[in-house]
């Protein structure tokens, strides 16, 4: 068997954030802004080079974007007044907090204050649960993306038996919900999943999104099966360098599936596109 056709999260995310191009300048045409504010506490330098990405791909699109940033030391309340002052204020049209929050500041009741308008992370347990029932509603931008990427394959997910390897808030579970709702046959594993690499094998469509280094292997993946890899693993590689990885053993696994996302450059890039692309729909 030939190797697995790549799934190029960039090239998509390229396209994608084109036509959010488009579609801000129509709304800068008709007199609406496009904003989208992000809140950083602390000095974690993954929060920031993500902020300076989003800064970079806003200006990129013709977006405004803001940065509040706050030291370690702010408390709670103080995170919570700025998420007030951002639902009050009808130029902001969109609002995320960076992760992690420092000790001392509840991730979970903050992202429930946030306007469920304006939640363009879909983070907020509104939207959230909207996804079950099918509602309109600002989805989780990984959710998003991973759905972007296996539609882009062209294969057919009606009927399909799809697993989606961990069941995160955020990922696992809205792939899942997307997934049915898309018709096709889900399975969601955990930790706790027995005959997990059976489950795996007969999977037309195999997301994984555990955070475990080279979890899914060639034996665990089914002949022609559509893999995306969600997975943002840092290990030490065999030179003694630092290097990033997803959950699947990438060049094990692309000789055995028919598509595949690698990591870095695959879901990555379309998460940041579908955050601005949520941010588009919510100004609108």
């Amino acid at each position: 068997m030939t190797d697995a056709a790549i799934i190029d999260g960039s090239a998509l995310a390229a396209r994608v954030m084109d036509s959010i191009a488009v579609r801000v300048e129509e709304l800068k045409a008709r007199g609406k802004c496009v904003r989208l504010d992000a809140i950083l506490v602390g000095g974690d330098q993954g929060a920031h080079l993500y902020a300076k990405n989003q800064e970079k791909a806003c200006s990129a699109v013709g977006m405004e974007y803001k940065l509040h940033e706050l030291p370690e030391s702010a408390s709670h309340s103080e995170v919570v007044a700025i998420i007030e002052a951002l639902n009050a204020n009808p130029l902001v049209t969109a609002i995320m907090v960076h992760m992690p929050l420092p000790e001392g500041v509840d991730a979970d009741e903050i992202q429930t204050m946030i306007s469920v308008d304006k939640d363009v992370e879909g983070v907020n347990p509104a939207n959230i649960g909207n996804i079950v029932f099918g509602r309109r509603s600002l989805v989780p931008c990984t959710a998003l993306a991973v759905m972007e990427m296996i539609e882009s394959t062209g294969i057919e997910i009606r009927g399909s038996r799809a697993v989606c390897v961990g069941a995160s808030t955020i990922v696992g579970k809205p792939v899942a919900v997307l997934l049915m709702q898309a018709e096709a046959t889900v399975i969601s594993t955990n930790e706790f999943t027995t005959d997990h690499d059976l489950l795996t094998k007969k999977a037309d469509i195999l997301v994984s999104a555990a955070g475990v280094p080279n979890l899914v292997t060639a034996g665990n993946v089914k002949e022609g099966a559509v893999v995306i890899d969600v997975g943002i693993n840092r290990i030490v590689g065999e030179d003694g360098k630092k290097c990033t990885v997803g959950d699947v053993d990438y060049e094990a696994v692309k000789n055995v599936a028919g598509f595949i996302s690698p990591v870095p450059g695959g879901v990555g890039p379309m998460t940041v596109a579908m955050l601005l692309r949520n941010t588009v729909q919510a100004a609108e």
